[in-house]
């Protein structure tokens, strides 16, 4: 979710007060990280995961799944937990970071320490998964489970679904939801305040429901209570749609789960190619994780939350509605590289005019210039009276990262705070949070093998932004991964470049990076940052932006279509050539891959898929679109057995999956 600080919260008018303050000494304290950082070079890589849970209390009894709002419980007993294992163990792996999230039911966790560029950190992502969600499971009570599960199907559903239970009786806050359910950290309460405040009305989603065999049509929804002293005037005329599921408070997005990937780059330029490279990356791989198709329990006609995310931290005014939600796709490539053309940014990215004059007056170049004047277009959501004074040189908490952290796009860009030993880094924010730990494992190995793949071989993954918004659209789409179509470049190789392998393929020259010695390719030992940069053909033809890509199938995108399009998972084999890799070491790696491979051409279903199933297979659904509670309850039950490997879905998981397991451990003292 971001920075956290703790603090008193100013209200809404305070806010309104400060917020030029805020920007103003914001855009300072970015100037001062500049100037400290734009010359740093050399950092290595550096990448870490961020992977949040659900706590689900089973009541079998009643069949019911709830959502137990005991985190601050919870993260207490875990703090307590790694402050003993400190005591007795400096091994950083079993020491992992636990963290408060927006809502009550949440976990977030990361590695204890970043992992570094070494074969073996690669394969470790699973286990140290594995390990974290142990540690979560240790400290719950003996009928609840830690679930890594994107949306709750059954949240905001009327009766009891959460552990306490709260009533919703504030109806200008939710219909559907009690207030009690946020955190009790003071900034999710600001936030979910302040958006509607901003925007002058409250929240409102309206999703595509499902259209089953026996849903009634025109479907108006008969748990939205009509009365009038109960339904604010806004939801009341115009909020809930027909044949819609209707959702109105910022919990709706904000309290699902992700799984995101942060990789530190060896300079400001590497990690700018790396965030552009990542840009159209990003609905492909919402796309490819989809696993939130049932929302307050009913079935949808999407199986991704981002558009619910998005909805939910709107807070533009209605004369801004124009522009992007502050929580949505990219507005513009940053990359001075030559392979950027000023086409590519093709959508209208408002900006402040006095910040951009700001920092290109003070040598900051066009394009970044731009990226951080757009991104301080936005009123900070939250300010504390603690921050308001600060010096600006020595931090970048309560300016910069006010706005910087609450632009939740699905890349982000982020320079080195003041004072830190953390360089110039890439967050990768769009995939949806799998249901095992061998699913989130694998696509986070995938996505840090292809950041290298992009530097290693200096692939080319621009299309117009324009074409990035349509992709997420598409992303969201019910089965998109077998069913949709996506923009995506013809060719990604540099100019001139035939393939990228390690020997040179033509008189052209080689996409290699690895140098020679007496004419043999000498293999790298582990990945690293630095990879030299492809110059700018001498005779450069510029080609018309429309031809430069096509639409093609989820599979054609991994698995390549025509010669001068590999696919990704080529490209991705090729680096992983460039490495000295054991064979059992690539055997394990081939595992994610062929997991992804297999995801890509429809032959494994994502989540969404396989909970669509689940559900329309269930001997008590009525094919009316409703998932009662029951039906929730098995659900939730199928997703811990599948999780612990009890239960096998061969369409769902490869034959040979086996649950994760954490060398040397002995996991039953970690059951609770």
């Amino acid at each position: 979710m971001g920075l956290l600080n703790l603090g008193t919260p100013l209200t809404w008018e305070e806010i309104s007060k400060y917020a030029d303050h805020v920007r103003e000494h914001g855009i300072t304290q970015f100037l001062h990280m500049w100037d400290r950082a734009k010359d740093r070079h050399g950092d290595e890589l550096l990448w870490g995961d961020e992977i949040e849970y659900m706590v689900i209390a089973l009541d079998d009894k009643k069949k019911n799944a709830k959502l137990s709002l005991r985190q601050s419980e919870v993260l207490t007993k875990l703090s307590k937990s790694m402050s003993d294992l400190k005591a007795d163990t400096s091994d950083s792996m079993l020491m992992p970071t636990f963290h408060v999230e927006y809502a009550r039911y949440m976990v977030e966790s990361s590695p204890g320490s970043p992992y570094t560029g070494s074969i073996q950190d690669l394969l470790s992502v699973e286990s140290n998964m594995h390990y974290r969600r142990l540690l979560v499971r240790k400290h719950l009570h003996v009928n609840e489970v830690p679930v890594t599960l994107t949306s709750f199907p059954r949240l905001g559903v009327s009766g009891i679904f959460t552990d306490p239970y709260f009533n919703p009786d504030k109806p200008n806050h939710s219909l559907f939801l009690p207030q009690e359910i946020i955190s009790q950290h003071a900034r999710y309460h600001a936030f979910a305040d302040n958006i509607g405040n901003r925007k002058g009305v409250k929240v409102s989603v309206n999703l595509p429901l499902f259209i089953d065999e026996k849903t009634s049509r025109p479907f108006v929804d008969p748990t939205i209570p009509r009365e009038r002293s109960l339904y604010p005037e806004e939801a009341r005329n115009s909020a809930a749609l027909n044949d819609h599921i209707y959702m109105d408070a910022v919990c709706f997005g904000w309290g699902c789960c992700c799984l995101q990937l942060t990789l530190q780059s060896c300079n400001v330029e590497e990690a700018r190619r790396v965030y552009d490279a990542f840009i159209p990356m990003a609905p492909i791989m919402l796309a490819l994780t989809a696993a939130s198709p049932i929302w307050r329990g009913y079935l949808s006609d999407v199986d991704c939350r981002w558009s619910v995310l998005s909805n939910c931290a709107d807070d533009r005014t209605e004369e801004e509605r124009g522009h992007v939600s502050r929580c949505d796709s990219v507005s513009l490539y940053i990359s001075a590289d030559w392979s950027n053309k000023p086409t590519y940014n093709d959508i209208d990215a408002p900006y402040n005019q006095k910040f951009y004059n700001r920092l290109v007056n003070h040598g900051i170049d066009d394009l970044l210039s731009r990226h951080i004047a757009h991104l301080f277009i936005r009123d900070p959501l939250a300010i504390y009276s603690e921050t308001l004074c600060q010096d600006d040189d020595e931090t970048s908490d309560g300016h910069f990262e006010n706005l910087q952290s609450t632009n939740w796009q699905t890349v982000r860009f982020k320079p080195p705070p003041p004072r830190s030993p953390m360089g110039w880094r890439v967050e990768f924010r769009s995939m949806e949070v799998q249901l095992t730990d061998f699913e989130n494992a694998a696509f986070v190995v995938f996505n840090v093998l292809l950041s290298r793949a992009i530097l290693a071989f200096n692939l080319n993954f621009y299309i117009p932004i324009s074409k990035v918004d349509e992709n997420m659209s598409r992303a969201q789409k019910r089965d998109a991964v077998r069913q949709g179509r996506f923009f995506f470049r013809k060719n990604v190789l540099p100019p001139g470049y035939i393939s990228p392998t390690m020997t040179t393929p033509s008189s052209s020259g080689s996409c290699s990076p690895v140098e020679e010695q007496d004419g043999i390719p000498q293999k790298e030992k582990r990945m690293r940052n630095g990879f030299s940069r492809v110059p700018p053909p001498s005779m450069f033809v510029d080609t018309p932006v429309e031809d430069e890509y096509e639409e093609m199938s989820m599979e054609e995108i991994f698995s390549g279509k025509g010669a001068t399009f590999p696919g990704l998972l080529s490209l991705v084999e090729a680096y992983l050539d460039t490495l000295d890799i054991d064979p059992p070491e690539r055997l394990r790696i081939s595992k994610y891959i062929d997991f992804v491979r297999r995801r890509a051409n429809g032959s494994l279903l994502t989540a969404a898929s396989w909970m669509r199933q689940f559900v329309r297979s269930h001997p008590s659904y009525k094919f009316d679109s409703v998932v009662s509670q029951e039906i929730n309850y098995d659900l939730m039950v199928a997703i811990d057995e599948i999780e612990r490997g009890v239960l096998r879905i061969p369409e769902f998981l490869p034959q040979d999956y086996a649950r994760s397991r954490v060398n040397g451990l002995n996991e039953s003292k970690y059951e609770p």
